[in-house]
């Protein structure tokens, strides 16, 4: 070696080799046991600062000193989502399959900008994203062998963004890319008032401006949007002279998993020329099995894109959400930039993909990797039965609140998410803050009308139906503590 070049500390394979054993054991007994910690993290705030040091070590320490670390410093600061009893948000599953396909995707370390920079990165990915497509039991307009096809975003967020990006390239005829929106003309999107705050961050981001965002109204005993509302609120802004450019049905939203109209919402986007973006982030993957189909109606006939979370309920680890779209040229037109340290055979011979095209980022890893791997370990038939038994379990759950004269549901179950209050609605808050103080349980809130209502998301990888059982006893010595 030349002197000038010292000698660089990374860990030999054989060092990685057995490290990498010490990490895959500690991963396993932290499964076994989170179980038995408490669900939301018990650290102050700035806790975990102050058990760090000021700045980073000039000698490299042992991966042994890292390793002891993740039990001193990192437990005590996480509130547990792989937690059996995890019940907040939405799941954010990360089974083991996918941990493994991910641990390949890092090792690997590819870069899929280009379809030449990784062709294996691109083309399975290609060929995931049908399967996922099929097993949803959507058409041919989802598949990358047609004008459409699907990629792996980060989020959901990113994806709405894009589809938005998309449909301001197809509403402008292309000028929105170069010009941006300084022709004169005001643009509006539109979506239900219980639709993810994505879509209001993408407005502002993309410039269509948060005030051009029509939120439209839904029904108060589904809370899904109402689509003479959005046809009035479409045909106000016709008059006026603005131009709608998206509309986003959702199918399964954040607070209570309502699920729009669909096909009501696709007839009015079409009459209009309107880009229809399905967001399914949660629920999406619930059509894979047979019995949940009803809950894409209308999207093979009107959908321009769709949006499903992998990361939530299928089993496959953060990040990985799949976006669908119908004419990937109104995509790679509105994102499509070639600068000469991109140029390459096989790019210009148009017989290949490249996702950097596809989203705004241009860097992107391999995330079919872990989605690869659980479709394959677990088969439809295991996915099916890890979607069933959640929706099982919220049934259970259901059962139990409407035999307590004490607690009522707010909104009947959908899918995997029960929605309830205690019948004296003031004292909800206090209901769920005793829960969630015990550890036993992890559960979060919305407001319906005002009305505090608390939200139980069942479809952990490790949730048993004794977790329910165990959740629900808690909540009831809980309302027995507020009597």
């Amino acid at each position: 070696m030349p002197e000038d070049v010292p000698p660089l500390p990374h860990l030999t394979p054989e060092e990685f080799r057995r490290h990498g054993h010490a990490v895959i054991d500690w991963i396993a007994d932290y499964w076994t046991t989170v179980g038995e910690r408490p669900v939301l993290s018990q650290a102050a705030p700035g806790s975990i600062a102050r058990a760090l040091p000021p700045s980073a070590p000039e000698v490299g320490e042992p991966f042994t000193a890292l390793l002891a670390d993740l039990d001193r410093v990192v437990l005590p600061g996480i509130t547990h989502w792989q937690h059996p009893r995890f019940f907040g948000y939405f799941p954010a599953n990360s089974s083991p399959a996918a941990v493994l396909g991910d641990l390949v995707s890092s090792g690997i370390g590819a870069q899929g900008m280009l379809w030449s920079t990784s062709p294996a990165l691109t083309e399975i990915e290609q060929v995931v994203t049908d399967w996922l497509a099929d097993a949803m039991g959507l058409g041919d307009w989802s598949r990358s062998t047609g004008p459409g096809g699907g990629v792996i975003q980060d989020t959901a967020s990113t994806a709405t963004m894009t589809a938005l990006l998309a449909a301001l390239h197809r509403a402008t005829g292309g000028t929105a890319r170069d010009t941006g929106l300084q022709d004169g003309r005001r643009y509006a999107v539109y979506a239900s008032t219980e639709a993810h705050s994505s879509l209001l961050k993408a407005a502002m981001m993309t410039g269509v401006g948060y005030a051009n965002v029509r939120q439209i109204a839904v029904d108060p005993g589904t809370q899904a949007m109402r689509p003479e509302e959005l046809r009035a609120a479409v045909e106000a802004d016709v008059a006026a002279g603005v131009v709608p450019v998206m509309v986003v049905s959702a199918v399964g939203t954040t607070a209570t998993c309502a699920v729009d109209p669909t096909r009501a919402i696709g007839e009015i986007a079409a009459q209009h020329g309107i880009w229809l973006h399905v967001d399914a982030a949660f629920a999406g993957v619930a059509a894979i099995c047979p019995e949940h189909r009803d809950l894409l109606d209308g999207v093979d006939e009107y959908a321009d894109s769709l949006v499903t979370n992998p990361h939530k309920w299928l089993l496959t680890t953060f990040d990985c959400s799949v976006f669908w779209v119908r004419d990937r040229a109104a995509l790679t037109g509105a994102l499509s930039i070639v600068p000469e340290y991109l140029r390459n055979t096989a790019s210009d011979s148009g017989a290949v993909v490249d996702y950097r095209d596809w989203h705004p980022q241009l860097g992107r890893r391999f995330r079919a990797m872990k989605l690869w791997a659980v479709l394959r370990t677990y088969g439809l038939d295991g996915v099916r039965a890890h979607l069933r038994s959640g929706i099982a379990m919220a049934r259970r759950l259901e059962e139990l609140v409407t035999a307590d004269p004490r607690f009522e549901l707010a909104l009947p179950r959908s899918l995997s998410l029960v929605c309830f209050a205690l019948r004296d609605g003031d004292r909800t808050a206090g209901l769920m803050e005793a829960v969630n103080a015990s550890g036993i349980a992890y559960l979060t809130h919305t407001r319906l009308g005002g009305r505090f209502v608390i939200r139980a998301s069942i479809g952990g990888v490790w949730t048993t139906p004794e977790d329910i059982e165990l959740t629900w006893r808690a909540l009831q010595r809980a309302a027995d503590g507020l009597a």
